[in-house]
């Protein structure tokens, strides 16, 4: 049965082509919005928390500060209002699963850049 899922998702859905990202990275989502009959592109800017599953429903999750509220927004990397997505900053941190980072405010929010 499984085998038969993967079969289906391999053939029917449509794959976007992204830039790699990890948690701790810097990134910018363009994702298109409809109102009524009308459309217009949105981006949210913000850190990566966590990248989640595998295949066709991975999705990650993103934070930004919105003046002093944290605003996170889980995005399906197979989602098709997903229009581009630009990697504005690598970081780097020791976890795949950054949690703790909703708890951190003012400087000891920064996560360090990966020297490339």
């Amino acid at each position: 049965m499984e085998s038969l899922v993967k079969f289906v998702q391999d053939e029917f859905v449509t794959k976007k082509e992204f830039p790699k990202f990890n948690a701790g990275d810097s990134i910018t989502v363009y994702y298109e919005i409809r109102e009524g009959n009308k459309t217009r592109t949105q981006f949210f800017k913000g850190v990566v928390i966590q990248v989640k599953g595998t295949g066709t429903s991975q999705t990650f999750t993103i934070r930004k500060m919105s003046g002093t509220i944290g605003v996170e927004r889980i995005f399906p990397l197979n989602m098709p209002a997903l229009q581009k997505i630009e990697v504005n900053k690598t970081g780097s941190v020791r976890r795949k699963r950054i949690y703790y980072f909703r708890g951190l405010t003012g400087k000891k929010a920064r996560i360090r850049e990966k020297r490339s």
